[in-house]
This record gives structure tokens, C-alpha cells and sequence, in this order.
């Protein structure tokens, strides 16, 4: 088994050699080693305990494989051990207490990425010299041991991702090294503690999604939102905007500065009562929104959150080469992870990007709500801080690899031939599935949902050139109105969110977000699909826009407007005459244009009511594929709808 390991000064590496197997007892028989490196294999079974007799071990790295079983008390025997690494396999059982007798420990104890279960004993004060205490990602539950601050030395402290419960030890705080302490995704309830504020070496503090309460400290590490994450504690409050918290009910009467005497006044004056009153009232009304869960599609947490330094192993450390598209939010990267046997995108905020944190939580919200073939399918999702302390936010998503809609519609050509065009069959498939897409969204559970920022870059192909809908970052839950109007709408104006061209005309002016936005988004693209020009062209200028050029065609000039890529193909139906002056289009491939060029023109009138409605368009448009693939031609009965069609019916 060890055949392919060397042994090099006291020390057995087995790392990278992807060795199968059991570790056999007979491993215990090395005393005089010193190091043992069997990390990043495959080995199964349970941790020997004849590993205990490697007493004069100083490293022992075992990490990243299938380990399963408990960790042998037999540890405890290791009492020259400066690392031990079990992290990334499938141990379980509890935390043993013959691992805090470790006191040799000082670079680090790292547990994380397994199923151990129960609580952490209070003996973990006595790992007095460790400087990193890692058991995150596991099922530990219980408090946190207020004895941790007894470890001096210690700088990071990772336990994330568990089922701790209760309130923060204010212990904590005594650490004076500590760098980094993650406690995000547990149970913590109660207030985050005041005497965090002078933590003076606390560079990265992770308390997200818990159920801490009550007011934020204002001063120290507090002060600077990117080394500080409260997010999903939304019964949190305070003064930093940075940290989107909401303002405190009674912030007015509680100034840190605020004189004694003056509150003792307050309190003598019978002014307790309302505020006491004003108060409850304030707690009823300003009721927590729900808790953000990331999501974990499609298993509902079967994976554990990756950590920002396993997307950066699965990106080649965010490497160019793995970069497959950047927008004013993030950058999208593929990589392969270990959760997944696909090759999947991870989408990465930027974090310094005003509004970046925002648009996080809105697709995560969205998109772990949502099913359906024709939108992007979330797997993933990672909220923590990476290397340098920075917020680290980012999504993993089924990788689709034909890329975006509009790389196919503007292919740059660097001095050859574009390799890829899109036929006539494929764009009308395509106008389909971003139809059916948003039909679902528009009906979703009697919630609507609307996209907001629908354009060619935001549609995804994948290897059969079917669509998936994605960047849901600036959309909307609707609220339907009570009686009489039919057209979902927010409570509140947007003014103009989205990108220029594609928004609706009705949101420059103020109107509240509605479905036909989406509805006017959709018709804007059809136009480009099938015209090849941006709503942004150039020539669109002087009250001239897509819309009116298009409009001015129909229907006689309509050939003459085609994206020039679809008179380069036969397999269209279309042909230019030798001449280049005329463009002929056989009879279904006209009928088809005409009928998809005139829901554009629907889909694009500029008030709201004259819309067409998603459920008419997505009829038409499978009458109009049909007519493309009809042998005898004649014109479909529902295209000859489409001419007597009343968007307001």
C-alpha cells in the first residue's frame, strides 16, 4: 500500500498519491517518526488506535480523505504533537477529552468537515499554546466553552457551521491574539457582547446567521463593515448603515454618553410608561423578516457551505484561465468542487461594490425558492471571509457551457470567420424557453416573481442550446393588489434598475415595478434576437429606438432588417439574391418572422395595458415554430390571430 510514499528524515508522505485503502495497525510499529503525511488519498476504515504509538509524532496530517469511526482516545498519548489535521472525511462520535490534553498543540487542531456531534468539553482551556482551533462544519452542539479564554495564543478561531446554542461568551473577548473567530450558522441566541469592541488584533469577526438580538457595538472592530458579518440576525440593530441593521426603537434614550442624572430624571418622570408602551408597539410592528437560507439545491442541505478557501482550491485560486464572465457585481469562475461531479460556475461578489451584499441576499432568496428547466439552477452558496479578512460572498451554479445569449447574438471577431451562428429554429426555441421562464416566475405561487433585468446576457445556453434565466439580483417579489387590477406590483417605485434599453419606459418615470416591465424586456430582446441590433445601436438616436426602427419595417421591409448572420445559412429558409439587394424567405419562414417581429412590437408598446401577456406569446410563439417546421405551407390559424390581436383582451 505504501509502495508509492517516501520516507525522507523521520517523516512518511503519502500526499497526492491517491493511495486506496485501510491504514493498517501495523503503522504503529514506526515509532521513531516524527511526521506522517497520509492527507489527500482515499483512505476508508476507522482511524487506527496503534496511531498512539507514534509518540514522539510532532505532525500528523490525515485530512481530505474517507475516514470514518471516532477519533481513538489513543491520541491523547501524542504528547509531542505541534499539528494534528483530521479535517475533510467522515469521522463521528463526540469531541475526546483526551485531545485537550494535548497541550503540545501550537499550529494548529483542525476537526472541520466531519459529523462529530455533542458538545465541546470545558477542557479546551487547557490547549493553552494553540494558535488555530478549527472544528467547523460539523454537528457540535451545546455552549460555547467560556474556558477558551484561558487559550492566550490563540488568533483563529473557526466553529462555524454547527448547532451551537446559547449566548456568546464575553470571555472571548479576553483572547488577545485572536485575529479571526467565525460563529456564523449555529444557534446563538442573546446579545453580541460590548467588550468585543476592544478587541484591538480582531481583524475578522463572522457572527452571521445566528439569532443574536439587541443592539450592535458602536466603536472598534464594529466600525468597519467588511471585517464584520451579522448578517440573518435580523433581530439585530444599531447606527451602521454599512451593516444594513435596522435603527434601534429606542436609540433616542439610550446615548452611550447620555448623563446619569438625565436618565434618572426620565425614569422619575413617569416617562417610562409610554416609552415602555411605544416600545412594545415598535416590537410588534417592526417584526423580523424572514432569516435568509442559503440555498442548498437541489438536496435542501444535503452539502455543507464551502469555505471560500475550497472555492479558491476548486477556482485555481480565482485564476484568469478559469474566468468565464465579469459584471459591475462579481465575477464568474468554473471550477470543479467536491460536492458536485459536474464542472459547475461559481459566481463571486465583489464586496467592495456598494449593494453587493444586497444583490447576494436577493438571488439567494430567489433562487432558493424556485424550480424550473428553463432558469439557472443553484447548488451552492458561500458566505464567509477569505484570506485577507474581506467579506467573502459567492453562489455555485450549474455550469452551462455555451455561455450567454449574447456572445451568440455579438460574436467578436478577431480578424476570422465567427465559428457560431444561431439558425431561425434556434432563436425561436430559444424566445420560447425565456418565455416559459418568466410565465413561471410571473405565476409563481401565487407570489409573483419579476426578473427586472432581462437582456441577452443574462440567458444562458446550455449544450443542447436550451435557455436558463439567471442574475436575479435586482428581483422583485410581488405583492398582488386587492381588487380590480390584475398586474402584480412592489409597494414602493424603483425609478430606473436595470440595464439601459431594456427597462421599461413606465420605471423612468417612477412607476412601480409590475410583470409587463419584464413583459417590455422580453420584447426588447425578441427584437434583437431576430434584427441583430442592440437597443443601445448607435443609430438609435433622436427619438429613433428599436421599437420605432423595427415598427417603420413591418411588414413589407421586415427581410430587409433580419440579422445578416440568418441570411448566411441556407437551413433558414432565407436567401439573398447575387446582387446583395433583395432578401427572399420561403413561406413558413416568413410567416414565422413576421409573426415573432409583431410580438415584439406588442411586447414594446410603451404604455403598460398594451402589453401582450405572456401565456398569449408563449401560444403564438409554438404556432410560429410549428409553421417553420410544417412541410406543406400554409399560414397557421393562430398567427392569423396575431393580426387581429388585442393586447388589452
Amino acid at each position: 500500500m505504501f509502495m508509492l510514499c517516501k520516507l525522507v528524515h523521520r517523516s512518511l508522505i503519502c500526499t497526492y498519491f491517491t493511495v486506496i485503502g485501510v491504514i493498517p495497525a501495523t503503522i504503529g510499529k514506526l515509532q521513531k517518526l516524527e511526521k506522517l503525511f497520509l492527507n489527500e488519498n482515499q483512505f476508508t476504515g476507522v482511524l487506527p488506535s496503534s496511531l498512539g504509538d507514534l509518540t514522539q509524532l510532532l505532525e500528523l496530517h490525515l485530512d481530505q480523505n474517507s475516514l470514518q469511526g471516532g477519533i481513538p482516545s489513543s491520541f491523547g498519548k501524542l504528547q509531542e504533537l505541534l499539528l494534528l489535521d483530521l479535517s475533510h472525511n467522515k469521522l463521528y462520535g463526540s469531541f475526546p477529552k483526551e485531545i485537550t490534553e494535548l497541550t503540545s498543540l501550537t499550529d494548529y487542531l483542525n476537526l472541520s468537515h466531519n459529523s462529530l456531534i455533542g458538545p465541546l468539553p470545558s477542557e479546551v482551556g487547557r490547549l493553552k499554546n494553540l494558535g488555530t482551533f478549527d472544528v467547523s462544519e460539523n454537528d457540535l452542539s451545546g455552549e460555547i466553552p467560556s474556558t477558551f479564554s484561558d487559550c492566550q495564543v490563540l488568533q483563529y478561531l473557526y466553529m462555524q457551521g454547527n448547532h451551537f446554542q446559547g449566548a456568546i461568551p464575553s470571555s472571548l473577548s479576553s483572547l488577545n491574539g485572536i485575529t479571526v473567530l467565525d460563529l456564523s450558522r449555529n444557534n446563538l441566541s442573546g446579545s453580541i457582547p460590548e467588550s468585543f469592541e476592544g478587541c484591538q488584533n480582531l481583524h475578522l469577526l463572522n457572527l452571521s446567521f445566528n439569532d443574536l438580538d439587541g443592539r450592535i457595538p458602536n466603536a472598534g472592530i464594529f466600525l468597519n463593515a467588511s471585517l464584520v458579518s451579522v448578517v440573518g440576525n435580523h433581530n439585530l440593530c444599531g447606527e451602521n448603515h454599512e451593516l444594513d441593521l435596522q435603527i434601534c426603537p429606542n436609540q433616542e434614550f439610550s446615548r452611550p454618553h447620555e448623563p446619569h442624572a438625565l436618565k434618572v430624571v426620565i425614569f422619575t418622570t413617569g416617562i417610562v410608561v409610554p416609552l415602555v408602551v411605544v416600545f412594545l408597539c415598535a416590537i410588534r410592528l417592526w417584526k423580523p423578516r424572514s432569516k435568509i437560507s442559503l440555498p442548498l439545491l437541489p438536496s435542501e442541505g444535503k452539502y455543507p457551505m464551502p469555505s471560500f478557501a475550497e472555492l479558491a482550491r476548486a477556482t485555481n485560486g480565482f485564476s484568469t484561465a478559469n474566468l468565464i464572465g465579469e459584471g459591475s457585481f462579481g465575477c464568474v469562475y468554473r471550477g470543479v468542487v467536491n460536492f458536485e461531479p459536474k464542472e459547475v460556475a461559481i459566481k463571486v461578489f465583489h464586496h467592495h461594490q456598494r449593494g453587493a451584499l444586497k444583490i447576494f441576499q436577493a438571488e439567494c432568496k430567489i433562487l432558493r425558492s424556485i424550480r424550473h428547466r428553463n432558469l439557472l439552477k443553484i447548488l451552492n452558496a458561500c458566505s464567509s471571509f477569505d484570506h485577507s479578512g474581506h467579506v467573502f460572498l459567492a453562489l455555485v451554479t450549474e455550469f452551462i457551457p455555451n455561455g450567454s445569449l449574447d456572445k451568440w447574438l455579438h460574436p467578436r471577431v478577431d480578424g476570422g470567420e465567427v465559428s457560431h451562428k444561431l439558425t431561425l429554429l434556434q432563436r425561436v426555441n430559444i424566445a420560447i424557453d425565456v418565455a416559459l421562464a418568466l410565465e413561471y416566475l410571473h405565476q409563481y405561487n401565487g407570489t409573483p416573481i419579476v426578473h427586472c433585468d432581462l437582456k441577452p446576457s443574462n440567458i444562458l445556453l446550455d449544450k443542447d442550446m436550451v435557455a436558463h434565466v439567471c442574475d436575479f439580483g435586482l428581483a422583485k417579489f410581488l405583492i398582488t393588489p386587492p381588487c380590480g387590477d390584475s398586474s402584480p406590483v412592489t409597494s414602493h417605485p424603483i425609478g430606473i434598475k436595470g440595464s439601459i434599453g431594456y427597462v421599461a419606459p413606465e420605471y423612468g418615470m417612477g412607476s412601480k415595478v409590475s410583470t409587463q416591465g419584464d413583459v417590455y424586456s422580453y420584447g426588447i430582446l425578441l427584437l434583437e434576437m431576430f434584427t441583430g441590433l442592440r437597443p443601445t445601436d448607435d443609430r438609435f438616436k433622436d427619438g429613433l429606438d428599436l421599437h420605432t426602427f423595427v415598427k417603420m419595417a413591418y411588414p413589407q421591409h421586415v427581410m430587409d432588417i433580419l440579422d445578416q448572420a440568418l441570411l448566411l445559412d441556407e437551413e433558414n429558409g432565407i436567401n439573398i439574391s447575387s446582387c446583395q439587394s433583395a432578401v427572399s424567405a420561403s413561406e413558413e419562414a416568413q410567416n414565422c418572422l413576421l409573426s415573432i417581429i409583431k410580438i415584439g412590437l406588442f411586447c414594446t408598446e410603451a404604455l403598460p395595458q398594451q402589453r401582450m401577456n405572456l401565456g398569449d406569446v408563449i401560444k403564438i410563439m409554438h404556432a410560429a415554430r410549428e409553421t417553420l417546421l410544417r412541410d406543406s405551407p400554409r399560414e397557421s390559424p393562430k398567427i392569423s390571430q396575431l393580426n387581429n390581436y388585442n393586447a388589452s383582451s
